[in-house]
């Protein structure tokens, strides 16, 4: 009974594992690629499970052999992010040191975060979930479009810097409660989170997007007394197609005081992208490029050029963090590493945040090992950059 128990569990064990190196062949499984690394340490207590079920009498030889060669090469696999976590943890606070400086957390602030990038006992117990005020307001688009917000706040009353939360959906899907476990968990550390919404492609086309952020962001300055926000301490943060959109934002819109910028693992050259999609590429980039261009490199080159983040980059600019999976099979880390570079040889403040075991909506294991370290990460870089005085 043990044996089989093993033989079963070492099967599991194996399959669930295999996602850590293997990338999702479709969209059905990514969701398979995207947690079984951020889970990795409850993987590795299942895999020595199975391993010590695996052995047996010598009658069971055959079977006994294969179950422990599987559970050992689950836990191999298993043990691959964990492997990696010191030197990830190492390079993110070199470079957060290098942006930084030797800028000291105000002791209020501190007792607020995290008080370390990666917390196991965090990845089984999960992450406190803060008491927040909660609304829900309408704005609306340049056409006259009604969109949504969803505003979150302090349970304390007070003028707090505000954050404009922009969710992802390849410009296609998405509306502004689907991150409402981050906007909460950044508003309880003093910050009123305005999670915005946009029109989406292929109804509407490139740049109606991007003038929904800024109606959005312009309803966020104009109702400022209203959501307890400081207007002149606002931060924007994006994931995959709404940090896209968070970036151009940072970048282009002149006229409002964004002071940082935040992206998830955004598209930040549209050409690059379209002529170099991921392999495998489970939601067809072309297809989805197409669909908010209206159409090819070839068809509309200047829209593609113009809805590239690495085509506004320019001295002076907000500060920037980027924070990138390295296994990403839907949005390349190497387009976060051209824009870091690009910011960098300009002169701005930019921070690369890789973390190597991570594929795409990573963070969606909330309580996983890489969103654990982005968290970290995050909570310092916005008191910093909206520090008031500045």
């Amino acid at each position: 009974m043990k044996l089989w128990l093993g033989l079963i569990l070492s099967f599991i064990g194996l399959f669930l594992s295999i996602w850590i190196v293997i990338p999702a062949p479709n969209f059905t499984l990514l969701p398979l690629a995207v947690g079984s690394p951020e889970i990795s340490p409850i993987l590795i207590i299942g895999n020595s499970i199975a391993l010590l079920l695996s052995f047996s009498q010598s009658k069971y030889f055959l079977l006994s052999r294969i179950a422990v060669s599987c559970s050992l090469l689950a836990l191999i696999l298993s043990c691959i992010p964990l492997w990696q976590l010191p030197t990830t943890i190492q390079q993110a606070q070199t470079q957060m040191q290098a942006v930084l400086g030797n800028w000291q957390i105000p002791a209020d602030l501190q007792a607020k975060m995290r008080p370390r990038p990666f917390v196991l006992a965090d990845l089984f117990t999960g992450l406190a979930k803060p008491k927040v005020r909660q609304s829900s307001h309408t704005f609306a688009a340049a056409d006259g479009t009604p969109l949504s917000l969803e505003i979150y706040q302090p349970m304390v009353t007070g003028r707090y810097p505000a954050i404009a939360a922009i969710y992802g959906g390849a410009w296609q899907r998405g509306k502004p409660t689907q991150n409402a476990r981050f906007n909460s968990y950044i508003a309880a550390q003093g910050y009123t989170v305005v999670a915005i919404d946009y029109r989406h492609a292929p109804r509407y086309r490139f740049p109606a997007q991007l003038q929904d952020v800024a109606a959005a962001l312009q309803f966020m300055i104009q109702q400022a007394e209203t959501y307890e926000i400081d207007p002149t301490r606002i931060a924007v943060i994006g994931w995959s197609s709404g940090g896209h959109l968070a970036t151009l934002a940072a970048y282009q819109l002149n006229n409002i005081p964004i002071r940082a910028v935040i992206n998830y693992y955004a598209p930040t050259n549209l050409l690059q992208g379209y002529t170099d999609p991921p392999s495998p590429d489970p939601i067809n980039t072309k297809a989805v490029l197409q669909a908010l261009l209206g159409g090819s490199p070839e068809q509309v080159p200047t829209l593609y050029q113009e809805a590239s983040p690495i085509n506004h980059v320019k001295p002076n600019l907000p500060p920037t963090l980027l924070i990138y999976g390295d296994r990403d099979h839907l949005v390349k880390s190497i387009f976060g590493q051209q824009l870091y570079q690009r910011l960098q040889a300009t002169g701005n403040k930019a921070i690369f945040l890789k973390i190597p075991w991570a594929e795409h909506s990573f963070d969606a294991v909330f309580n996983g090992m890489g969103n654990q370290i982005a968290l970290y990460h995050i909570e310092r870089f916005l008191a910093w950059a909206l520090r008031d005085g500045e």
